[in-house]
C-alpha cells in the first residue's frame, strides 16, 4: 500500500492526485499544480493567456499548449478512479496507511517534498518512482529516527505534568465563540485546526475531505512551515547547493535555481549534522560532501557562540554574585548606620541631661548667694531707715534740754553710718545674673553635618623623582590625595624581572617583602641586592579598606668596587684609596700570589668584588693613556697573558689609535673618539650582556652577548700612563635606555645564546 500511495501522489504537493491531467510524456499532474507552474511564469508583459507551454516537472518534457491552455489536456480518468479506490480502501480499517498517518504527527513536509525532488533532479531519476525512493530513503528513517529519540529523551526526563506545561494549548481556529474551545485536530491540508464540534461541521466523511490528512493538534507556524521569499505561499522544500539557500519546489521547476544542483532537506540536514556533531563516524565521502563554506561557517559560528554563551554565563554568575554581596554589604552597612546613629543619639540624649543638671545646679547656688545678698540688703535698710526716724525725732524735739540730750547721741550714730555706709552696703556680683552662660554647638553641627560613609583612600602615587638609592638601600617616596583619611601604609616590593603583567606578578605572593604600619610618606629598605631592579607597591590602608599605588621599578645603585692591590702586577702602582693604577717600569717587590697578573706585558689588576647578579655600571677615566684593556674576566681567566686572549675574558681595548674588543683571542675593530676620555662599563649579569660606552659623549661603543656561567670581576690592563676607576655609579639614563633597546631588539630577532663562556654575538652601534 505504501509503495501504490507514492505512485499515486502528485510530484509538486505530495499530495494524492486530485483532478489529474494526462501530460503527452506519460506522466500526470494535477490540475491545480499545473495551473500554479504557469501563474510562475506569469509577469506584467506576460499573462497567463500567453503561456503556451511548460516543463514535466518530473522528466523536464516541454509539453505545448493549444489555445484552450490546460484545459486542451487529457484527464487521466484511469488515475482518478485508482486514487478513489485507494482512498475507500484505506478507510476499511484503522491500520491502513492513510489512517496511519491521519492519526498520527505528520512527517516535516519539508523532508519529503525535498525528498521527492531531489530525487528527481540529484538522482536523475524519472517517473513517479523517484519520490518512493527518496521517501524509503535512510537518510528519511535516520531523521525520523532522531526525532523518535529525541520525543524519547523529553518524556524520559519530565514528568507528564511538566510535558502537560512545556505544550502550549492549542485553541480551534474555526470557533465563532469567545474564547475559541480546544483543538483536537489539525488538518494538515486546510493548514487549519478544528475542535470536535467544527471538525465534523466542516470534514464530513466524504470526498473530497477523506483525503485530508489529520493529525494531533500543533501549532500554525509548525503546519505552515517556512515559505519561500521569491514565490508568496511557496513553502521552502529543498536546498540549493550552489547558493546554499533554501528554496521552493517552483524555484527548482521555472525559477532561477532550475540549473543548480539541489538536495533534499533531509538528506542536508543529516550531512550537516553528521558533519558537526560526529565527524568521525561518518565515512570520507559524506565527509567530504559535508564540507562546505556553509557547514564550516554554521560550526565557526556554533563554536564561537557556545564560547560567548559559556563566557557570558561566567560572567553573568559573577555579577548575580556581586549583586548578591552588594546585597548583603548593603544590609551590613545600614544596620551599622543604624547603630552608630543611635549611639550617637544616645550620647546626645547623655550629654543634654548632663547639662541640664548642671544648669540647675548651678542656678540654685547662684540664687543662693542672691537670696543671701537681699537679705543683708534687707537687714541694713531696715537699721539705717531706723536710723532716719529717730534722728527725725530728734530734730522736731522743742524741749531744748531734751534736745540737747539726744541730739549728740543721734548725731554719733549718722555719722558713724555716714562714715560706714560703703561697708553696710553689700556688692551685687553681675556674674550671679547667669548672663554669661552659652550654648555654642556650632562645631559640633559641622562635625555632625559632615557624617558621611568612610571609603578606602585613594591609591597613592610614588614620586620616582623624590626617591633615592644606593647600592644596597632605596628610599621611596609618596603622595596621598586622603592623607588625613589614612591610618597606615604599607609596603611591598620584590625583584623585577622583567614580567610586563604586573598583575600577575602582584597575585605570586610568595616573593613579596612587606613592610607594614608605616606612618610616614617615606621609607628607605636596607639589605638590598646592588645593581638590581626593583618593583614597589604603596598600600593606603584605613577602617574601609585599601588601596594599592601603581607599581612603580626603582634599581639599586652599582656594587661600588675598589682595585685589589693582591692581584696587581708588580710593574703596576696603585694609590692609597686603591682606585688609580699607573704604569711604572721599576719592578716593586710584591709577593707572587696566584691570583696576581704576571708575566711580560700582562700589566693589569682585577676589582675586589666578584659579580654574579644584578646590572652595574662603572666608569674608567682614561686620561692620557693610549694603550689600555678594560672588561671583565672569570676568576679561572690566566693571569700570565693579556685579557681576551682566552675564553674566560672580554675586553674593550685601545692600541694607540686602534679601538677593538677581544675575547677568545678573536679580535674586532669598533669605531671611537680618539678623544676617548672616559669609558662607561655595563655588565648586564642577570640579562647576559656587556657594554662599553663613551659616556662623555652618551654613544654605544659595542655590546658583547655572553651566557655567563660563573661570577666574573672587573680586570684592568694599562700600558702607559694610568687610569681611575669610579664605581658604585647609578646607571646613566642614555645607557639605560641603549640597553632596554637592546634588549627588544635581541628578543625580536630571536637571538639564541648559547650555553658557553664563548662569544656569541658582536655588534657595533653608532
Amino acid at each position: 500500500m505504501e509503495t501504490l500511495e507514492s505512485e499515486l501522489t502528485c510530484p509538486i504537493c505530495l499530495e494524492l492526485f486530485e483532478d489529474p491531467l494526462l501530460l503527452p510524456c506519460a506522466h500526470s499532474l494535477c490540475f491545480n499544480c499545473a495551473h500554479r507552474i504557469l501563474v510562475s511564469h506569469c509577469s506584467t508583459s506576460k499573462p497567463l493567456e500567453s503561456i503556451s507551454a511548460f516543463q514535466c516537472p518530473t522528466c523536464r518534457y516541454v509539453i505545448t499548449l493549444n489555445h484552450r491552455g490546460l484545459e486542451g489536456l487529457k484527464r487521466n480518468v484511469t488515475l482518478q478512479n485508482i486514487i478513489d479506490r485507494f482512498q475507500k480502501a484505506s478507510l476499511s480499517g484503522p491500520n491502513s496507511p492513510t489512517e496511519s498517518r491521519r492519526l498520527q504527527p505528520q512527517r516535516p513536509y519539508t523532508a519529503t517534498i525535498s525528498s521527492t525532488i531531489a530525487g528527481t533532479v540529484v538522482g536523475g531519476g524519472g517517473g513517479g518512482t523517484s519520490g518512493s525512493s527518496a521517501r524509503g530513503s535512510p537518510a528519511t528513517s535516520s531523521h525520523s529516527h532522531s526525532h523518535a529519540n529525541h520525543a524519547n529523551h523529553i518524556n524520559a526526563n519530565h514528568s507528564p505534568s511538566v510535558v502537560a506545561k512545556m505544550e502550549p494549548r492549542i485553541s480551534c481556529q474555526f470557533c465563532e465563540q469567545d474564547p475559541p474551545r480546544e483543538a483536537v485536530k489539525t488538518c494538515v491540508t486546510c493548514e487549519v485546526s478544528y475542535c470536535d464540534r467544527c471538525l465534523r461541521a466542516t470534514h464530513p466523511n466524504k470526498k473530497p475531505f477523506t483525503s485530508h490528512r489529520l493529525v494531533e493538534p500543533v501549532p500554525d507556524t509548525h503546519i505552515r512551515g517556512l515559505t519561500c521569499l521569491e514565490h508568496e505561499n511557496e513553502k521552502v522544500n529543498m536546498y540549493c547547493l550552489v547558493d546554499d539557500q533554501l528554496i521552493c519546489a517552483l524555484c527548482k521547476l521555472v525559477g532561477r535555481h532550475r540549473e543548480h544542483q539541489v538536495s533534499s532537506l533531509t538528506e542536508r540536514f543529516d550531512k550537516l549534522k553528521a558533519y558537526q556533531v560526529s565527524p568521525g563516524r561518518v565515512s570520507d565521502a559524506v565527509m567530504e560532501a559535508s564540507k562546505t563554506s556553509a557547514a564550516q561557517t554554521l560550526e565557526n559560528n556554533l563554536t564561537n557562540l557556545v564560547k560567548r554563551n559559556s563566557e557570558l554565563e561566567n560572567q553573568m554568575a559573577k555579577l548575580i554574585q556581586i549583586c548578591q554581596q552588594v546585597e548583603v554589604n548593603t544590609a551590613m552597612h545600614e544596620a551599622k548606620l543604624v547603630e552608630e546613629c543611635d549611639e550617637l543619639v544616645e550620647i546626645i540624649r547623655q550629654r543634654k541631661q548632663v547639662i541640664a543638671v548642671k544648669i540647675k545646679e548651678s542656678k540654685v547656688m547662684k540664687l543662693r548667694k542672691l537670696a543671701q545678698q537681699i537679705a543683708n540688703c534687707r537687714q541694713c535698710l531696715e537699721r539705717s531707715s531706723a536710723l532716719i526716724t529717730q534722728a527725725e525725732q530728734s530734730l522736731k524735739e522743742n524741749d531744748h534740754a531734751r534736745f540737747l540730750q539726744t541730739a549728740r547721741n543721734v548725731a554719733e550714730r549718722v555719722a558713724m553710718a555716714t562714715a560706714s555706709s560703703q561697708v553696710l552696703i553689700p556688692d551685687v556680683n553681675l556674674n550671679e545674673a547667669f548672663d554669661n552662660f552659652a550654648l555654642d554647638f556650632s562645631r559640633e553641627k559641622k562635625i555632625l553635618e559632615g557624617l558621611d560613609y568612610l571609603t578606602a583612600p585613594n591609591p597613592p602615587s610614588i614620586r620616582d623623582e623624590l626617591c633615592t638609592a644606593s647600592h644596597d638601600t632605596i628610599t621611596v617616596h609618596w603622595t596621598s590625595e586622603d592623607e588625613f583619611s589614612v591610618t597606615s601604609y604599607e609596603l611591598q616590593y620584590t625583584i623585577y624581572t622583567g614580567q610586563t603583567n604586573f598583575i600577575s606578578l602582584y597575585n605570586s605572593a610568595d616573593s613579596w617583602m612587606i613592610v607594614p604600619n608605616i606612618k610616614q610618606n617615606h621609607y628607605t629598605v636596607h639589605g638590598l641586592q646592588s645593581g638590581t631592579r626593583y618593583i614597589f607597591f604603596v598600600k593606603a590602608i584605613n577602617q574601609a579598606g585599601s588601596r594599592n599605588s601603581e607599581p612603580a621599578r626603582l634599581k639599586t645603585n652599582s656594587q661600588p668596587f675598589k682595585l685589589d692591590p693582591k692581584t696587581a702586577h708588580k710593574k703596576l702602582r696603585l694609590s692609597n684609596d686603591c682606585l688609580t693604577m699607573e704604569k711604572d717600569e721599576s719592578s716593586l717587590k710584591k709577593s707572587h700570589t696566584p691570583e696576581r697578573f704576571s708575566g711580560t706585558g700582562s700589566y693589569g689588576a682585577a676589582g675586589n668584588v666578584f659579580i654574579d647578579s644584578g646590572c652595574h655600571y662603572w666608569e674608567v677615566l682614561l686620561g692620557a693613556s693610549t694603550w689600555y684593556a678594560i672588561g671583565v674576566a672569570y676568576k679561572s681567566a690566566p693571569k700570565n697573558e693579556w685579557s681576551g686572549k682566552n675564553s674566560s675574558s672580554w675586553v674593550f681595548s685601545r692600541c694607540n689609535n686602534n679601538f677593538m674588543v677581544r675575547h677568545d683571542g678573536k679580535e674586532m675593530l669598533v669605531e671611537a673618539s680618539l678623544q676617548l676620555r672616559r669609558l662607561g662599563v655595563l655588565l648586564d649579569y642577570d640579562n647576559n650582556s656587556l657594554s662599553f660606552y663613551d659616556a662623555m659623549n652618551s654613544q654605544h661603543i659595542h655590546t658583547f652577548e655572553i651566557s655567563f656561567l660563573l661570577p666574573v670581576v672587573p680586570t684592568f690592563m694599562i700600558w702607559n700612563k694610568s687610569v681611575m676607576i669610579l664605581s658604585g655609579l647609578p646607571v646613566p639614563d642614555f645607557v639605560d635606555g641603549v640597553a632596554t633597546d637592546l634588549q627588544e631588539q635581541q628578543q625580536q630577532m630571536g637571538l639564541c645564546r648559547q650555553e658557553s663562556p664563548y662569544l656569541t654575538g658582536m655588534k657595533s652601534c653608532h
